[in-house]
This record gives structure tokens, sequence and C-alpha cells, in this order.
């Protein structure tokens, strides 16, 4: 099994590309790195990761994140294994995403208190609320 779940804000705005197919349909894709606490020994430490979403998951992401925003990224991990000009193997990998969602708390209602106080507001990638997870 290939999954990979983070919570992490995103280090940078999103970078969309769209390119058009020869049968006339588009593909698009968005890269964003999100930075993910832990604790080690003790001390914090963050944690880097590439991710790459595709389609309507793409247009989500490019359209509600941005530099900053708290994101939940479900996941698979994929090697990025390549050779440079000097024959060096160079290793990495991306997340491909599975599904993204909001990582921030719900803000306050117009009386003042939170809803649903220290819970996270996911939202699919296609815009519905995840109820009954």
């Amino acid at each position: 099994m290939n999954k990979i779940i983070l919570l992490g804000n995103m280090t940078r705005n999103p970078k969309t590309t769209r390119k058009r197919k020869e049968d006339g349909t588009e593909t698009v894709t968005t890269k964003f790195d999100l930075a993910v606490n832990r604790k080690q020994k003790g001390e914090n430490d963050t944690d880097f990761f590439h991710c790459t979403s595709f389609g309507r998951q793409a247009e989500f992401v490019e359209r509600y994140f941005h530099q900053g925003s708290r994101v939940l990224v479900v996941g698979r991990v994929q090697n990025n294994n390549y050779t440079n000009k000097q024959g060096e193997k160079i290793y990495g990998f991306d997340v491909i995403t599975e599904d993204v969602e909001f990582g921030e708390k719900k803000k306050s209602t117009d009386k003042g208190q939170a809803e649903d106080a220290g819970e996270c507001s996911p939202v699919s990638a296609g815009g519905q609320p995840n109820r009954g997870r």
C-alpha cells in the first residue's frame, strides 16, 4: 500500500500549468510545496514535501489555496529519480495528491462562538463538505 497523509502549510503560492492536447482536451497540473512540522528527540523540526494535483483537484488548489494556507493532503508517493549531466543518480520523490482539503479551523459565527471548536473544516476537491468520514 502506498498512502501518505500530511497536514501542513503551503510554503509558496501554487503553480498551475495548462496543456492542450491534440484532441482539444486540456490537462491541468498544479504543483505546491508543503511544510509539515514534526518532533524528533523532543525538538521541533520541519519536513518539506513537493505535491502535485491534476484535473479538477488542481483547479481547486489553484483557486482556494495560497502561501501560508493550512492544507490536509492525502496521496501517494512517487519517485522522481533521474541521472544528471554528470552521470550521477539523483533521488527524490513527489506526493501525488488524491484528496486535498482545508486544514483550517472553522471561523467563528456571528454570536462569537466557534462552530465545532478545535475541529478542521474538511472540504474535498469537489468543493463539497466531507460528512460522515
